[in-house]
């Protein structure tokens, strides 16, 4: 009983250290990507050297040059009551 409780233990700290090591990885990728593209890389090329999709190196370093969209919502107006 006590020696799989040991190894629960040991999995969740095994865990923990992996999920730590991703999130710093993963943040010091998306500071490259951002970087790159500031330098005239573009995201299908990007996608090529990471092995990730053009949309997600996109959305994450979206061209830096390119002008800011602005997203319009047209709404009807109320009915004037009778």
């Amino acid at each position: 009983m006590e020696e799989i409780r040991d190894r629960v233990q040991a999995a969740a700290k095994k865990r923990a250290r992996a999920k730590d090591a991703f999130t710093r990885a993963d943040a010091e990728l998306r500071d490259l990507l951002v970087t790159a593209r500031t330098e005239d890389i573009g995201p299908s090329e990007l996608a090529r050297l990471t092995g990730l999709t053009r949309e997600w190196v996109a959305k994450i370093a979206p061209d830096p040059d390119a002008p800011k969209r602005k997203i319009v919502v047209r709404r009807k107006k109320p009915a004037a009551e009778d």
